[in-house]
Order: C-alpha cells, then sequence, then structure tokens
C-alpha cells in the first residue's frame, strides 16, 4: 500500500483480549499489540485513513502516529461490536488482534473468595470474528488474517485459515513473535503465493514488508 491510494481506509485490529472469570479474574494472552500498532503507523504514514481496534495493551507505551484514530475494546464481545460498527466502512481489514479461542460460560458478579477446594472452569469457545466479518464482506474489500501457532506445520495451518474464513491473504507468524519485539513470518494469498520475510525482522520494519505486498490488492479509492 502506498501512496497511489492516499485514501484508501484501513481498519487494524490488535492486542490480546480479556475474557473475565469474575469481578477480578480475567483469562487472556500475551500479545503485546505491537505489529497492528507499528501497521497503523506505517499506514497513516503512507497516507492511508487509519482505524486501529485496539485491546487491553498500555497505549503509552507505543508511539501511535497521531492521525490514527484509536478505539478500545477489552472482551471479544467488545471487538465484535467495533467490528459490526466499522467493518462496513473500511477498504482493507487486517486482523491481527490476538482473539481468546475460549472464555468462561459463566462470570462471577463478585470476586469469587479463595477456599482449600479447587474450582472448575467451564469455557466456551468464543466467536469466529475473522469468519464473521468476511461473510458479509462488500465487494472490493480485502481482509487479511493471522495465524499463530507451531512452526512446524504453520504454512499448512495457515492455509487451511485462509481457505476456511475466505479472506485475501494469511499472515503465518510462529508461536515466539508473541510479546517480542522481532517477528519472522510469511504471507499466504488466495492466489496461492507464499512469501516469506527476509529472516527476522523489528515489528516497525515487518509493518513495512506487509503493507508493500499488501499494495497490489489495495483498492483506488
Amino acid at each position: 500500500m502506498t501512496d497511489a491510494h492516499p485514501r484508501a481506509r484501513l481498519l487494524i485490529t490488535a492486542g490480546p483480549t480479556h475474557e473475565p472469570i469474575d469481578a477480578v479474574r480475567y483469562l487472556a494472552n500475551r500479545s503485546s499489540g505491537r505489529v497492528g500498532v507499528a501497521l497503523a503507523g506505517a499506514a497513516a504514514r503512507r497516507g492511508w485513513a487509519v482505524t486501529l481496534l485496539l485491546g487491553p495493551v498500555d497505549r503509552p507505551a507505543f508511539h501511535t502516529h497521531t492521525a490514527v484514530r484509536v478505539l478500545r475494546f477489552t472482551t471479544t464481545d467488545d471487538l465484535r461490536a467495533l467490528l459490526d460498527t466499522h467493518a462496513g466502512e473500511c477498504d482493507v481489514l487486517i486482523m491481527a488482534a490476538a482473539v481468546a479461542d475460549y472464555r468462561p460460560i459463566h462470570a462471577g458478579p463478585t470476586k469469587i473468595a479463595r477456599g482449600e477446594k479447587p474450582i472448575t472452569l467451564r469455557l466456551e469457545p468464543t466467536p469466529d470474528l475473522l469468519a464473521e466479518v468476511a461473510a458479509r464482506r462488500r465487494p472490493g474489500q480485502v481482509f487479511v488474517g493471522f495465524a499463530l501457532g507451531p512452526r512446524e506445520g504453520l504454512l499448512d495451518t495457515a492455509r487451511t485459515k485462509l481457505l476456511a474464513k475466505g479472506v485475501d491473504a494469511v499472515v503465518a507468524n510462529p508461536l515466539e513473535t508473541i510479546d517480542s519485539d522481532t517477528i519472522e513470518a510469511s504471507i499466504l494469498t488466495a492466489d496461492n503465493r507464499v512469501d516469506h520475510t527476509p529472516g527476522v525482522l523489528s515489528k516497525a520494519e515487518f509493518a513495512e514488508w506487509l503493507l508493500d505486498r499488501l499494495d497490489t490488492a489495495a483498492p483506488t479509492p
């Protein structure tokens, strides 16, 4: 994506979700949101209109571009509501958020008191947000997902996700990427292309690398 498309609208999701167990505790993951924040800043510098849906991370730790509109979410349902509102407005959607796969079925209204006996948490799958938004996208929109997993078999996992979700591309990134300053990844596209980063990149470098590869798919306003 370059200045050839200076007014295209980009929607990015970034960071983890926190799924409540009770009024104090939650289930979460170690996603830092660095990739999504880096992508938002890089795209804004290229002249894109960028909206960043950012999870419960410490935003002051990042230098988010001043032109980026930032909307916050905490839970999967929060993010789902934001996507319902904003996904139809964008030309490109990059789903970099690490959405929880499971959440407690019942969240207690107060703090669960410590006791001497074990407790059992019953979990349910969270909604598949990427599949939901992809199912209702309008013609011309470009949707990109992320697949995080062990290196062994990761490309197969990403390819399965690409086909199952019906998106234009999936970024395959290994488990060690999470909460790291660097990333080594691949992008698989619906037209059967696979491109790999030139070794390990900083997440700022990766943002530029990925946006360059999405340039040809970006719509002209």
